[in-house]
Order: structure tokens, then C-alpha cells, then sequence
């Protein structure tokens, strides 16, 4: 187990620019974007040669940072709607927190939706960290700051006006230009809760739409957490890491979710750590993180914590980024830090996660974690739906 930062085992191959000096590169001198410190102009930049292999790629694109961001914002900011037909495979799988989209059409159906009631919406770039090369296809994780107001009839109701903001993590697998799996976890639960919807009828209504597609949230007994009365796994699985400070994540990932050691964020996160969590929050130093990790925890206490996939990139700001997508799946058993979902129902849920750490100097100096409280509640709501014709049926017996 590594705790130093290895950045410089991290160093993605990039050739030199060839048609414009280094020097008119913005603040990228010849290598692969890093979103810190770059204003948006610096990452959608014209004529920019390509400093890494880009085969099968448009020409506009220099490198995996400048599609991911240009083509997002392409489609978003600018409403190029009809790039999803040359950047997505006509089979694309979406994974999101309450449902899974399965081909390109319903992908453009779903974001002219969300360009419609949100039209103000701007989703700016916060970080993108990734790895792969363009001959066995490219992973990147892209965390996106979003603001706007709601001003147009939606699916979230009658319009009122009120702004909001924030935060959306999109994992997408790509080949040669086009990406071919994704996943969304947006902070829906602050949207709702900014906007002054009723939070608990919003996922009631989600979660009567899931039912009367025939979608229910199953219980299948036992997490995975643990076998029979084994205690949990003593050793994290690293088989899904590529460096020293990848193995370090998933270490003590595993030693506080699974394993429940949570003293172990003493020597993990920097005293002056700052946490970006859901419901926009802003927190600070290791106690807060702590607890931040009790809450989650708390909720859903025999949950089993599993990464489903790492990388990591070096950082303009010193030191290097680690991305964890990552799935909880456990039972509502507990009180924890999820108010909405109230008393403990003993229903069975699925947490999908995204989070982003800044290490220096070995110590983790920035989180930024992203999960949607909404989802796990229109979970809950689902299976109290699905259980209430069962109740009735007794009751007439």
C-alpha cells in the first residue's frame, strides 16, 4: 500500500504539438488538458494539433479531455442535439441512479426533455479525470457543476423561476469518437429541494411510474457484505487498479465502508481537507468527513461498499486526481445523515456513487462525492408501492 503521491508514474504519453508552438498552448504546453486553472476557451481552443493518438476521432478533438468537454458542452450549452448520432453507438447503455437507458433514440429523447425544462441550465466543467488510449478506447470521469433556474413547465412541474445549482458525474467508456457506455449520477435531491418541490411526493411520483412499468425494487436477502457470519473481506480486491495510489484508494475504501475503521481517515485525509458532497454541501477537516461517512453508513449499516472502477490523472494544481465509481447495495436499517427518508423501512437499496479525491503529499486535500438522495427515497418508495396490494389482500382475509 502506497500513502505518497506518484504523480509522476501517472504521466499520460503525449507527443508534442506540431502546428503551434508550445508556448501558445494556454496552460496545457503541449500535453493533455487538465480542466484546473483553464478557462473555458483554453479547453475548446481552434486548430489545436493533437498531442495524443486520436484515431477514428473528429479532427477537432486534440486530445480525451478536449471531447469530453467540447462535444458535452456542444450538445448542452450549444444544442447540438444531433451530435448524440455520431458520438453515441446506436446501442449505447446509460446507467442511471433509477433506471438504465438501452439505445441512442431514447438518449435523445431524454436530453430534449431536460434542455426543455431547464433551458438556462449551463454545466460547467469542474474536473475530468481518465485514462486508456485510443486504440483499446478511453474511460473519463467528468465532474460538472450545473446552475440555472426553472422557468419551463417540466418534469418537474409547473415552472417558478428559482435558480439552483449542482453537481453531475458522467463516467463514459469511448471508441474511436463515439461512447458506447455511461454513467449519470446527478444530485437530483438538490435540485428538488432548492426549487421548494415537495421532495417526498416528486419520488412517489417516480416511484409510481418504475411500478407501472413493471420495475420493483427486489430483495434478495444477504449484501455480499458478509458470508453466513464470516466477518467482512480483511483485504480490499484490487484487481481494478493500475498504480500504487489506485491500490491505496481502494485500501482504505474498503478498511471504512466494509470494514467500518473509520479512525483510518486520521491518516488518509489533509487537516485542512474540504468535502463537496451531495445536497451541494461545503464541509471542512477530518471530523466532517468522518461523519459524513457515519451518516451514509448509518442509513443503510449493512451495506456492502464496491468500486466498479478507478483511474487517475496528474493535477495543475501539484499532486494527482483519483476517480472511484462505486455501487452500495444494503437495507434501510438505520438513522444516518439521509433525512428524507425518514425512519428506518428495512428496504432494500442501491446506492451508485461517484467520487473524486485531490491527493498532496499523500494526504487527500479535496473530495468531491456525488450520489442522489432522491433516487435511493424513490427506491424506498417503490417497495412499500409494491408491497401495498399484499397488505390490502391480508386485510380483506
Amino acid at each position: 500500500m502506497a500513502s505518497h503521491d506518484d504523480s509522476a508514474t501517472l504521466a499520460k504519453s503525449a507527443k508534442s504539438v506540431t502546428t503551434r508552438d508550445k508556448r501558445d498552448d494556454g496552460p496545457h504546453n503541449g500535453n493533455v488538458m487538465n480542466v484546473e486553472r483553464a478557462d473555458f476557451t483554453d479547453l475548446v481552443p481552434e486548430g489545436r494539433a493533437p498531442v495524443q493518438g486520436m484515431e477514428g476521432f473528429d479532427p477537432c478533438y486534440s486530445d480525451i479531455v478536449d471531447y469530453i468537454i467540447r462535444c458535452t458542452h456542444k450538445i448542452w450549452d450549444e444544442r447540438d442535439v444531433g451530435l448524440i448520432y455520431t458520438h453515441y453507438t446506436h446501442n449505447i447503455v446509460l446507467y442511471l441512479p433509477t433506471m438504465t437507458i438501452y439505445n441512442r433514440e431514447d438518449v435523445v429523447r431524454d436530453t430534449i426533455q431536460r434542455l426543455v425544462s431547464l433551458p438556462e441550465r449551463r454545466g460547467n466543467a469542474t474536473q475530468v479525470v481518465w485514462n486508456g488510449n485510443d486504440k483499446d478506447g478511453f474511460y473519463t470521469s467528468h465532474l460538472v457543476t450545473g446552475s440555472g433556474r426553472y422557468t419551463q413547465n417540466g418534469h418537474y412541474g409547473p415552472a417558478n423561476g428559482r435558480p439552483f445549482v449542482s453537481r453531475t458525474v458522467a463516467d463514459c467508456m469511448i471508441h474511436r469518437n463515439k461512447i458506447y457506455r455511461e454513467w449519470v449520477v446527478s444530485d437530483q435531491m438538490a435540485i428538488i429541494r432548492q426549487l421548494g418541490l415537495d421532495v417526498d411526493a416528486y419520488a412517489t411520483k417516480i416511484a409510481e411510474g418504475r411500478l407501472a412499468q413493471g420495475f420493483k425494487t427486489l430483495d434478495i436477502g444477504e449484501t455480499g457484505l458478509m458470508l453466513g457470519q464470516y466477518p467482512p473481506a480483511e483485504k480490499a480486491d484490487l484487481s481494478i487498479a493500475h498504480t500504487d495510489l489506485e491500490r491505496h484508494t481502494l485500501t482504505w475504501l474498503h478498511e471504512s465502508f466494509n470494514r467500518k475503521m473509520f479512525g483510518c481517515y486520521r491518516d488518509i485525509y489533509a487537516p485542512t481537507v474540504m468535502w463537496h458532497g451531495p445536497l451541494m454541501k461545503e464541509l471542512y477537516g477530518v471530523a466532517s468527513v468522518t461523519h459524513q461517512a457515519l451518516a451514509l453508513v448509518g442509513a443503510f449499516p449493512d451495506a456492502q461498499f464496491a468500486p466498479q472502477h478507478i483511474c487517475s490523472t496528474p493535477c495543475n494544481e501539484g499532486g494527482t486526481k483519483v476517480a472511484v465509481r462505486w455501487v452500495m447495495e444494503g437495507h434501510h436499517l438505520g438513522f444516518g445523515g439521509l433525512d428524507s427518508l425518514g425512519d428506518p423501512t428495512g428496504k432494500r437499496v442501491q446506492v451508485m456513487g461517484m467520487s473524486h479525491y485531490h491527493y498532496k503529499d499523500g494526504k487527500i486535500v479535496d473530495e468531491w462525492t456525488v450520489y442522489d438522495e432522491l433516487a435511493l427515497l424513490a427506491q424506498i418508495r417503490i417497495a412499500q408501492l409494491a408491497d401495498k396490494p399484499s397488505a390490502e389482500e391480508a386485510l380483506d382475509n
